[in-house]
C-alpha cells in the first residue's frame, strides 16, 4: 500500500511540473509576440548587451535588424538580440514642498543627560552653578 501511495504522489508532482512548464512557455511566447509587434522602424530599442538605438529596419528573411546608434552610424544585428522597446519617460510635475520646519541639530540642541562613559565638565553641568575657583 505504501508503494502505490508514493507512486501516486510522484505522478501528481510530475504532472504539476509539466503543467507549470507549459504555462510558463505560453506566457513567454505571448510576451515575445507582444515585443515583436512593438518592434517597428522608428522606435527606440535596447539590445540584450545594453546597446541603445533607433530601429531602422527589420528583415524577417535574414533575421537581422539595422539599428542607428548615432546619426549616421548604423549597426546590423541579429533580430533576437533586440531585447525591448524603450518607452519615453514622462516627466511628472515637481511637487510643491511645504515650508521647512526649523529643526534643532546637535550643535544647538539643549544638552540632555550624558551618555554612559561620557565625561562632563562639572561647571557646565548646571547652568546657574557657581564654580569652585
Amino acid at each position: 500500500m505504501g508503494d502505490t501511495t508514493l507512486t501516486i504522489v510522484m505522478v501528481v508532482v510530475l504532472a504539476a511540473l509539466i503543467f507549470f512548464m507549459f504555462r510558463n512557455s505560453r506566457k513567454r511566447q505571448k510576451e515575445q509576440s507582444e515585443t515583436r509587434s512593438k518592434m517597428v522602424p522608428g522606435v527606440e530599442v535596447m539590445t540584450n548587451f545594453g546597446l541603445y538605438g533607433t530601429l531602422l529596419s527589420v528583415n524577417e528573411d535574414d533575421n537581422t535588424a539595422v539599428i542607428e546608434t548615432e546619426p549616421g552610424h548604423t549597426i546590423k544585428v541579429h533580430r533576437q538580440v533586440l531585447a525591448r522597446v524603450v518607452e519615453p519617460k514622462v516627466d511628472e510635475p515637481a511637487e510643491v514642498e511645504s515650508p521647512a520646519v526649523a529643526e534643532l541639530n546637535e550643535d544647538h540642541a539643549i544638552p540632555a543627560e550624558p551618555e554612559f562613559g561620557e565625561r562632563v565638565d562639572e561647571t557646565s553641568k548646571k547652568p546657574g552653578a557657581k564654580s569652585d575657583d
